[in-house]
């Protein structure tokens, strides 16, 4: 199946150079040579690979090589310094990619060093928008169960699906999280995943995970930031206009992989829902250069509305998750007045029930609405 950015991708590389990152085993590696295949002479090269390294190090591709892709190059010392000078005295018609799927020193402390050079994609897991692009037999049902990471999504079956989840966080902790320095407690990182399974969608409190894995608070909150970091969980913050007072605002969890969610069809739908939607506002950014942020709305009284789409920190568009309720949620009711945005709740499983308006709100159905994103 295609990726719906590679064409916008094709076209940031005849601009500046691009960097891409998401998630292990999203794709990128696959994306990366489908590009390739657009250009005479392309080279891939992998910090990883020992050979491939030596090249990095040297500088020894060819003069000729019209596209350089620079995978995992977040690895090496001084890597912005390095693709710097790489990127500023490179010919014309050469043109340069680079990969990673840790974010965490990618676009942190960034400075002055690759300022005006590059454009940023991020690659997420497979939306059904892409699924329905590419007239795949896999159908929305399948995409809930498997997720939207390449593996599981395309396996033969399901059994197959499940072995490569099973295997999935385990070797992201031994492959990657083993990279960052002063992780000395994995066991606590193991526990905290587990907990977080079980507490997607929920506002996060730290104070609670710390007692909870008998730890402290500055050491959750670095474990979480890496778990970030690596794409593995994100956060969603309660909307509000003053920005300070939404960071410190408890945010909610979710998981890039909804397949890993501990809990109810529900929990695993709102899940998927949020990284659609996230993917979505990525699009937005990294696409379209619009300031699309991802919130959700909860007042002191406990009424909450799963998500808000906000564009210069102004809510356009308020989100309801509903598995299968047709009937209108009472707080995206309250919200929509409000704010005085019509409401829109989206339904996983309409069976046989017909979208429709209600007092200005809509009940939808989520496939069809998620087909009608950017991504």
């Amino acid at each position: 199946m295609k990726r719906s950015q590679t064409l916008k991708i094709l076209e940031d590389l005849q601009k500046k150079m691009v960097i891409l990152t998401g998630p292990r085993q999203v794709g990128k590696t696959w994306l990366s040579k489908e590009i390739m295949t657009h250009y005479k002479k392309a080279i891939y090269l992998n910090y990883d690979n020992r050979d491939d390294k030596e090249i990095i190090h040297s500088q020894s591709w060819l003069d000729e090589n019209d596209l350089i892709i620079f995978d995992e190059l977040h690895k090496m010392p001084q890597w912005k310094t390095y693709i710097k000078g790489v990127y500023d005295k490179k010919s014309d018609m050469q043109h340069i990619l680079v990969t990673g799927s840790a974010k965490l020193d990618t676009f942190r402390k960034m400075g002055d060093a690759l300022t005006g050079r590059f454009f940023k994609h991020r690659l997420h897991p497979f939306s059904i928008k892409e699924i329905s692009s590419t007239n795949s037999e896999i159908d929305f049902k399948t995409l809930f169960e498997r997720g939207g990471f390449p593996e599981p999504l395309l396996a033969k079956n399901e059994i197959d699906a499940k072995r490569w989840r099973q295997d999935y966080l385990d070797s992201l902790i031994r492959e990657e999280i083993l990279d960052f320095n002063n992780i000395s407690q994995l066991s606590t990182m193991n526990t905290l995943i587990r907990v977080l399974q079980e507490r997607v969608a929920s506002p996060l409190s730290y104070a609670s995970l710390a007692r909870d894995l008998n730890s402290s608070i500055p050491t959750i909150k670095k474990y979480i930031h890496i778990l970030e970091a690596l794409f593995i969980i994100f956060k969603i913050s309660p909307f509000s206009r003053n920005i300070a007072r939404s960071i410190l605002k408890e945010p909610k969890i979710y998981f890039y992989d909804w397949s890993l969610v501990n809990g109810d069809d529900g929990l695993k739908y709102e899940n998927m829902l949020a990284v659609h939607l996230l993917k979505h506002c990525h699009a937005e950014r990294d696409q379209l250069g619009k300031l699309s942020e991802l919130y959700y709305l909860r007042t002191k009284e406990q009424k909450e509305v799963d998500f808000c789409l906000v564009e210069n920190q102004t809510i356009h568009t308020l989100i309801e998750a509903k598995y299968s309720s047709t009937s209108l949620s009472p707080n995206l009711a309250y919200f929509s007045e409000k704010y005085k945005i019509p409401g829109i709740q989206l339904v996983y499983n309409m069976k046989n029930k017909v979208e429709r308006t209600v007092n200005q709100h809509k009940i939808l159905s989520a496939k069809n609405y998620l087909n009608t994103l950017i991504i």
